[in-house]
């Protein structure tokens, strides 16, 4: 069983952060949400609110086996702009551990520098980021950095990240009960 962080910022795309969630959970993983204040509750894109596992003042101190960030225009502004989620992502990148992001999410990963060259991102971002390396693919495995799209593309995303942290077969069947072809 793996163990995954989501951190969520006020902004984040609600599609992304419950599919991630949803599905990794559904492949047997540990999965902890943090927000990033002292408040659990947190807003998202559309005004939904989540309440989180524990902040990331917790989390910050915890150890994990991947990293993934929601996307959402103002989460992301708040994820690239928060100190302890860009000192998070270097430690990942560091250490060797996977990081992923969905959405407009890449450009947290390229503020903290640890985006590699192949990646993915909600259109138009890629004009924050760099247009060297940029692919419209679902999905971009690039090392031990995915990345993914969109809203659309959230369940996709999510079961690559399944795949990786638990394997083909357990990816397989999950496709499976999903009923996604």
């Amino acid at each position: 069983m793996a163990k995954i962080l989501v951190p969520l910022a006020k902004g984040f795309e609600e599609i992304e952060a419950v599919t991630i969630i949803d599905i990794l959970r559904r492949a047997n993983n540990e999965v902890t949400t943090c927000s990033l204040g002292s408040s659990l509750e947190v807003l998202g894109a559309h005004n939904i609110t989540i309440h989180a596992d524990e902040s990331i003042d917790i989390s910050k101190n915890r150890t994990f086996d991947m990293i993934v960030l929601p996307g959402g225009g103002e989460g992301t502004q708040n994820l690239a702009s928060n100190e302890s989620v860009q000192t998070l992502l270097k430690e990942f990148k560091q250490n060797n551990k996977f990081i992923a992001a969905i959405c407009a999410a890449p450009y947290a990963l390229h503020t903290a520098n640890v985006l590699n060259t192949n990646y993915t991102c909600y259109p138009s971002f890629e004009e924050k980021i760099s247009l060297k390396g940029y692919s419209t693919q679902s999905v971009v495995i690039d090392e031990k950095v995915i990345t993914s799209r969109g809203p659309a593309t959230a369940m996709l995303f999510s079961l690559e990240l399944v795949k990786v942290l638990n394997g083909l077969e357990v990816y397989v069947q999950l496709k499976s009960d999903l009923l996604l072809n």
